[in-house]
């Protein structure tokens, strides 16, 4: 007679257990920004325009692992509150550039100590060398 597979126990999967520390680190890095504070993959795209001054957003978009969709909604709901810009490219009239506006830049200068928080706050429950692993860790699977 075979033996009997292992029962499949959700809690145990990698899948689940990364959906639920996402959930988890999103709950608190909401709660360090506030109410006006921009969503986790908008504070991407801002922190990828801050480091490289002006980028495609098709650029932004792998950048920051987002789907062509998703980047042009957040471009959208970042130009509305006035935290970024868009030009066309002078080479290629197709192609968006974007750039922080003054305000974004300030923005953005404003909330990197409240997002080093909320990482600090998602890694709390782990010593400084679990924590250290697990972001390595975590780079290696993306």
């Amino acid at each position: 007679m075979a033996p009997r597979p292992e029962p499949y126990r959700l809690e145990e999967q990698i899948g689940h257990l990364l959906r639920r520390a996402h959930q988890r680190h999103v709950a608190i890095f909401l709660s360090e920004m506030g109410e006006d504070g921009p969503t986790p993959t908008q504070f991407a795209a801002l922190v990828k325009l801050a480091d490289a001054n002006e980028l495609s957003q098709n650029h932004l978009g792998r950048l920051t692992g987002m789907d062509p969709a998703t980047t042009k909604g957040v471009v959208s709901r970042l130009i509305e509150r006035g935290l970024i810009e868009r030009t066309a490219d002078p080479t290629d009239q197709r192609r968006v550039r974007l750039r922080l506006s003054g305000e974004g830049r300030a923005f953005v200068a404003r909330l990197v100590d409240r997002a080093r928080a909320a990482t600090a706050a998602t890694l709390a429950p782990l010593s400084s060398s679990e924590q250290r692993r697990l972001v390595s860790l975590l780079g290696k699977l993306v």
